[in-house]
């Protein structure tokens, strides 16, 4: 025993562990308002609120402060906005200003890793510094006029009076500087941060058109919009949204093309959301779209600069979020959810046919597990004999009825889909690929599942692949399972009836006023060009009468002038000519 024990102390261990337990105290709000005030006040009492007083938040008030004359009081405020010198990304740099051998106190402030360190100190801190100094032959009456005109050669210079123009300027990467003796600051726009370069796009890829993508920056994002439209009336509305963020947005349309009551609602909602935070063009949306519940998206989103710029020039509104690389089109209608960016760059016949194969293909994902469910349970006279008992044969020894069948089966594909999107890229596919083949053959070979209901799962896959949006996808995706339950419940009758409350539900349904099922329902009365089946590109005259675009006509009736006999005099002409 004693053996044992010398071993247990080199084997086991058995000291004690040291305990450290971690309580997430309650903490009671403070009352702000009295801490400032006592704290700005002479009053007894007030000693009690000097280690609160750096606790309370800066509001919207104290922002709105204007810049005092005194430096003291200004560097104070800057130091209780932004937690100097707690803050370790936030650079506070003091120094003196020469104005006609006369010295000013300054000082500036940026944060790091937002702004361009190289301009700030070429462009503005040396002329600041050391030209300063030089004997400038010009009477300097206005102190601050003279350093704004003479000192510092910065073409994005501004001068702010309030605090909050300061603060904004300062999180979207510019600096801020400080005179002793001005009642303003001046604001110089030197953001520089890291961001990604465009791309191509990863969501919707085509073999022919172009192959850029918008990234997470606004600018960028505008810019590459700007380059394909070229037109004097393309306008963009700057706004912000979000009460901290203070996130850039754009509304962008076509001055002498779109509605005027539609860019006043989308500005209306833009401009109406309260939020503290946003981050990407998703929750944007969810907070644009009218109704919630609907499982059909109502604002179109890409990530493609060429299809944004066409909606763009037919009437639409675009609105594009600081940070995300999707950008919002509004007003949305089910055309825009059944075509692809590549339909406006390929040949008439190509473009009907592969249209024929995808609304096809949308009916399969959305309806063919119903409808076998329906024929195999209630339906059974519509089957071939023969192909009839090859089913009965295949389901013979399997235990759980078609609909149970079904519902296991696609709950594992998109399992199986999520699961490759999830995982990273070299692996999601080989995923989804061995994972559907081994799962299927080991259902089918455990006798859990019938042959043919693998095949029905398979095709309806193919289906769902064919859909161009990923948000209809996940629409589609969704109402099939209650399609699925209908056809379990009563065969061909509970699939019509679902499939007349889904038609009354997108028909009842508004994208920015603009009914989701246009223009079949209602049918509109102009001669749009695009609805399922598309039209020669000479054929394409009007813009969407729906959207009651202030110009409805984008091409003459006579787009191609080389068909129309001019007797060949001008040609006669320069034959002779030569």
């Amino acid at each position: 025993m004693g053996v044992v024990k010398k071993l247990s102390k080199y084997i086991i261990y058995d000291e004690k562990s040291i305990k450290h337990e971690f309580e997430l105290k309650e903490k009671k709000s403070l009352n702000c308002e009295e801490v400032r005030n006592s704290a700005s006040m002479d009053t007894f009492g007030s000693e009690k609120f000097k280690d609160y007083f750096e606790e309370c938040p800066v509001d919207d008030e104290f922002l709105e402060e204007s810049v005092s004359d005194e430096i003291e009081h200004n560097k104070s405020i800057m130091k209780k906005i932004y937690n100097i010198p707690e803050n370790s990304d936030i650079v506070y740099r003091e120094f003196n200003i020469t104005v006609k051998d006369k010295s000013f106190q300054a000082f500036i402030v940026f944060i790091d890793g937002m702004t361009n360190s190289s301009i700030i100190s070429d462009n503005i801190l040396q002329p600041l510094m050391i030209l300063s100094n030089l004997d400038i032959k010009e009477e300097a009456k206005d102190v601050g006029e003279f350093i704004f005109n003479r000192l510092i050669p910065f073409n994005q210079l501004k001068k702010a009076k309030d605090f909050k123009e300061i603060v904004s300027n300062i999180n979207f990467g510019g600096c801020t500087i400080f005179v002793d003796g001005l009642e303003y600051a001046y604001t110089a726009d030197t953001k520089k941060w890291e961001h990604r370069n465009v791309g191509q796009p990863n969501s919707e890829t085509v073999i022919r058109g172009p192959q850029e993508a918008f990234n997470e920056q606004i600018r960028a994002n505008t810019a590459l919009l700007r380059k394909i439209l070229k037109d004097k009336d393309l306008t963009i509305k700057g706004l912000t949204i979000g009460k901290r963020s203070n996130t850039p947005c754009a509304v962008m349309y076509i001055r002498d093309i779109a509605n005027e009551s539609l860019v006043r609602e989308v500005l209306k909602r833009v401009k109406s959301i309260e939020v503290d935070y946003i981050f990407d063009s998703g929750e944007l949306e969810q907070l644009l779209e009218d109704s919630t519940f609907l499982t059909a998206p109502q604002i179109f989103a890409t990530e493609r600069p060429d299809t944004v710029a066409r909606m763009l020039a037919q009437g639409n509104i675009a609105v594009i979020l600081d940070g995300s690389p999707y950008v919002l089109v509004m007003p949305a209608t089910i055309t825009e959810y059944l075509s692809t960016p590549e339909d406006i760059n390929i040949r008439f016949p190509y473009v009907n046919f592969v249209r024929i194969i995808r609304i096809i293909g949308v009916a399969i994902a959305l309806l063919l597990p119903g409808l076998y469910i329906a024929i195999t349970n209630y339906h059974q006279e519509m089957i071939p004999t023969n192909l009839l008992f090859a089913i009965e044969a295949s389901r013979e020894i399997v235990p759980f009825p078609t609909v149970i069948e079904i519902l296991v089966m696609e709950f594992s594909f998109e399992l199986i889909r999520e699961a490759g999107i999830r995982v990273p890229g070299a692996i999601g596919s080989t995923i989804g690929i061995v994972g559907g083949l081994i799962l299927g053959q080991a259902a089918v070979a455990a006798n859990l599942v019938s042959p043919i209901l693998i095949i029905v799962v398979a095709i309806t896959a193919l289906g769902s692949f064919s859909i161009p949006s990923f948000s209809m996808s996940f629409s589609i995706r969704i109402i099939r399972f209650a399609y699925i339950i209908l056809g379990a419940i009563a065969g061909f009758s509970g699939i019509a009836l679902g499939l007349l409350l889904n038609a009354l539900l997108l028909a009842s349904s508004k994208s920015f006023g603009v009914p989701f099922l246009t223009p079949f329902g209602p049918i509109t009365n102009g001669k749009y060009s695009d609805k399922i089946l598309r039209k020669p590109m000479w054929k394409q005259e009007k813009r969407p009468d729906y959207l009651n675009t202030k110009n409805i006509k984008k091409q003459p009736e006579i787009s191609r002038g080389w068909t129309v006999d001019d007797s060949g005099e001008d040609g006669g002409k320069d034959n002779e000519e030569q």
